[in-house]
């Protein structure tokens, strides 16, 4: 049994990380700025949840004391304009990062997983892309002193995923979808896969100063994705695909909508394509796609059953 502490433990990977170090009997720490957003852990025999403000260099050092790992999972999808990223992706991407290594050093901890992101890199055309980079440096920079493990995930799907769950509701409301950035290419990773290579690594000598891509089994367009999800979920739609300069503009415009759900720095992301040739880690077999979705994009759909057993003969969404 470990004492570990998790950075984002209240967020949708985090808390399936959670209960899966819960599963190897590990004590976990959750801090988070208010507790009633971790109240899902509280369950939990070994989680203890702690209010605190993780940007705090003086809170950090008093929630690693005697912690024999910390986990990372910190990150935001989008913030305003800067160069080379604007104030939220620094602070969360790159100053955290720094924080937590100084905070380890200081209370003895010999151990940091980082979350990442696929193609992060201080020269991609996004700034998300780039603050992932950088923080992957700052981390790349500690490995004199510190075991540390950096994990870049493609898209993470899962059941309450904000990529898939959100083609689908998107659906049910709109009578046709038009589409920016329709052939971008993501290789969606499940969740449960991603906690798993987490877990696995934690005490593994030949992880330590490594990078691992982590990626599903199958490379697919953004429109065939949202076109899965509008057909999983009952509610197919017309999908209208928009060029690059109709794409940008809707990312544009969508910056100022309610929820924002798009952004021109989405748009920049999207332009490098979201896939590796790499296995997954330590064993593990990435779980397809057509194996999870259809058990919560098609909850209460009559047909959830028959994608379901399609998928185990052997037959993808993608054949007639």
């Amino acid at each position: 049994m470990a004492d570990i502490v998790v950075l984002g433990g209240s967020g949708f990977i985090g808390r399936h990380l959670v209960e899966r170090l819960v599963r190897d009997h590990h004590r976990v720490r959750v801090p988070t700025r208010r507790a009633e957003r971790a109240k899902h852990l509280l369950v939990l025999p070994t989680v203890e949840v702690v209010e605190a403000n993780v940007h705090d260099a003086a809170v950090l050092r008093r929630l690693f004391q005697g912690a024999d790992a910390v986990i990372n999972l910190v990150g935001v999808l989008q913030d305003g304009r800067g160069k080379p990223y604007g104030a939220g992706f620094a602070a969360a991407h790159v100053e955290l990062p720094s924080r937590v290594i100084e905070a380890c050093r200081a209370a003895g901890v010999p151990r940091l997983l980082h979350m990442s992101a696929l193609k992060a890199a201080s020269d991609a055309p996004s700034a998300y892309l780039r603050s992932k980079g950088d923080g992957e440096a700052v981390v790349v920079g500690a490995r004199g002193y510190l075991h540390t493990t950096i994990f870049r995930p493609s898209v993470v799907f899962g059941p309450e995923d904000s990529f898939l769950n959100l083609f689908a509701r998107l659906q049910r409301k709109l009578p046709v979808i038009a589409l920016g950035s329709p052939q971008a290419k993501f290789q969606p990773v499940y969740v449960c896969d991603v906690a798993e290579a987490f877990a696995r690594s934690l005490w593994r000598e030949d992880s330590y100063g490594r990078a691992y891509d982590l990626v599903g089994p199958a490379v697919y367009t953004l429109e065939e994705l949202v076109r899965y999800a509008g057909t999983v979920s009952g509610h197919p739609r017309p999908i209208l695909p928009l060029g690059p300069r109709a794409s940008y503009l809707q990312a544009m415009l969508m910056e100022f909508a309610p929820g924002k759900l798009l952004s021109r720095d989405n748009y920049y992301s999207m332009k490098v394509d979201n896939v590796s040739d790499a296995p997954l880690p330590f064993g593990i077999r990435a779980t397809p796609l057509e194996a999870v979705a259809p058990t919560y994009l098609a909850a209460g759909h009559p047909r959830v059953r028959y994608f379901t057993f399609r998928n185990y003969a052997g037959r993808t969404w993608r054949e007639p």
